[in-house]
């Protein structure tokens, strides 16, 4: 229930604080005085479009706070996921509208984004303008009727949960179809790429081996004339460079019971002599080993050119990349073949889906049938009582070509309001009157059976007059027992029947014209009353007839 309302340089309201009661509340005023203007306030603090236009002109932002009892609303969960503090009798939410034009949004003092005043202003306050008697003519306004008069909102869950989970099936099978006809075409090609890597034969580590011996090859020739070269220089055929050696150690060996140091040098000659002939050894057994082999150099280098291309084609840098891609190729292809088996799979989990989906919403259009009686049956009454005495009228329900979010039912409004007139679409036959008594009859079920705090009903007596005013103004009494009504009006009759009464006026000051709202007091009431009833000029009994008004509410 909205408890406070407060509004700062929004339009031309300078500043306006004022408390709201439980029950019926009405707020009248001339035209043009700003009663738009309030319900422009809420629709801005519930997450309407923000317009930096609505800040009066010389100030740098205007405010809309607001604040609310939630006891009994199950918002603790809302609450929990925002990660906002709860306050189940004071819960404040407050915009502010920048000079840029961008705005800001709390609920008890915490930033959130504007969708979550949306998302919370749905469970608080329902304004009801006077478009939305269009309503009347939408499918799904009257489905969501019927499933509140039918109370079965877990069937209703259940539902959207299942075509939600169908539609996925249905987009995944979808895409697999679509995989299946490109697999088909691609297949060849992949084939044909995976054959090529498998034919190439390749050996991880063949690359740098292959280029080492390409290399060597290339230089066979250049290679084995220097181990020759080497040879010749370490053993001539006059004494090889080992002989020598040996020969130096043998003669540093005869002199050394003289000069004992030369036994040493000696050794060391012995040492070097060993290692020489091991050198000599190795670079004779190199020269016969290296040959130059054309064949096997052309053999090395088309290898090497498979391996190159097979690389470029891949956009590889090694053999290791190119095994890679051909893993992958193959597990592409195999995609390719076990697809079929996927789509027989997925054909079958959208069939079960489809079947649950179909029952359940065979469920719904059964308990919408019997919602669719009692409808019928409660709205007679009421819309007996607002004088329309012969009305006569069927909820059409038919199957739909394919399901829809909302079930498998067309919803049509069949209305007549008048003895020998056929029953016919509303949209089509009824007046604005009428659609006016029809949307306030159709929200006094709706308010029986939701836990909706709060309704604003925005001139909701547009084209209704006399003895029909009085009659809509006992139904939102009647409303305003489950829930708080607020009714802006220009009926005397309908002002009359308020348990709170509210004024907006304007007044002009200083070059500015200010819209200001205040509660009266009951003699204030009458006199408003009866200007609504005579005008501008206040009458004795015009004020007769407001007393007489507000005495029979």
């Amino acid at each position: 229930m909205l408890h406070h309302l407060t509004i700062s340089h929004y339009a031309l309201i300078e500043h306006l604080d004022i408390d709201f009661n439980s029950g019926f509340t009405v707020i009248t005023g001339q035209t043009g005085a700003g009663k738009s203007i309030m319900l422009g306030a809420l629709n801005l603090l519930l997450g309407g479009r923000a317009d930096a236009k609505s800040i009066q002109s010389g100030e740098k932002k205007c405010t809309v706070e607001a604040s609310f009892n939630i006891e009994n609303l199950g918002l603790e969960s809302f609450f929990a996921r925002n990660d906002i503090d709860f306050d189940a009798t004071d819960c404040i939410i407050r915009r502010e509208v920048l000079q840029s034009g961008k705005s800001r949004a709390f609920i008890n003092d915490t930033p959130v984004p504007a969708a979550k005043l949306k998302e919370i202003g749905a469970s608080l306050i329902d304004i009801h303008s006077q478009h939305q008697n269009l309503l009347i003519r939408n499918e799904h306004f009257l489905i969501d009727t019927l499933d509140i008069i039918a109370a079965h909102p877990q069937a209703v869950s259940d539902y959207k949960c299942l075509y939600g989970q169908c539609k996925q099936a249905e987009q995944v099978l979808s895409q697999l179809q679509e995989r299946s006809i490109k697999g088909r075409t691609d297949q060849e090609y992949l084939t044909f790429q995976l054959n090529q890597i498998d034919e190439a034969q390749l050996q991880p580590e063949e690359q740098d081996a292959l280029e080492n011996e390409q290399h060597l090859l290339a230089h066979a020739e250049d290679i084995k004339q220097a181990f020759y070269q080497a040879k010749g220089l370490l053993n001539t055929d006059e004494m090889s460079l080992s002989q020598n050696l040996r020969q130096a150690a043998e003669t540093l060996e005869a002199i050394s019971d003289n000069y004992p140091e030369a036994t040493d040098l000696a050794e060391r000659l012995r040492s070097v002599r060993i290692e020489v002939e091991d050198i000599e050894a190795e670079v004779e057994s190199k020269a016969e080993y290296i040959e130059y082999d054309p064949q096997r150099l052309n053999y090395v280098e088309e290898r090497l050119n498979i391996i190159y291309e097979l690389e470029q084609k891949h956009n590889a840098t090694t053999i290791a990349d190119v095994l890679d891609i051909a893993e992958k190729l193959r597990l592409e292809l195999d995609s390719i073949e076990n697809i079929e088996e996927d789509i027989k799979k997925q054909q079958a989990e959208v069939e079960r889906l489809r079947a649950l989906r179909n029952k359940l919403a065979a469920q719904l259009s059964k308990e919408r049938k019997a919602a669719a009686k009692i409808m019928e049956q409660e709205l007679i009454k009421v819309l007996t009582t607002l004088g329309m005495p012969n009305a006569r009228m069927e909820m059409q329900i038919t199957p739909r070509t394919a399901p829809d979010v909302s079930g498998n039912d067309n919803v049509i409004f069949l209305f007549s309001a008048n003895k020998n007139v056929p029953l016919q679409d509303v949209s089509a036959i009824a007046s604005g009157g009428e659609i006016a008594r029809m949307m306030l009859a159709l929200k006094s079920l709706i308010a029986k059976r939701t836990n909706l705090p709060t309704i604003v009903f925005d001139e909701i007596d547009t084209g209704v007059s006399g003895t029909m005013a009085e009659c809509m103004a006992q139904v939102m009494q009647g409303i305003s027992a489950n829930c708080q009504v607020i009714c802006i009006t220009h009926l005397p009759q309908i002002a009359a029947r308020g348990a709170h009464h509210m004024l907006v006026y304007k007044e002009d000051s200083e070059g500015f014209t200010r819209s200001h709202i205040i509660p009266l007091t009951q003699a204030q009431r009458v006199e408003e009353i009866a200007h609504m009833l005579s005008g501008s000029e206040l009458t004795d009994a015009a004020i007769d007839n407001a007393k007489a008004l507000m005495a029979q509410a």
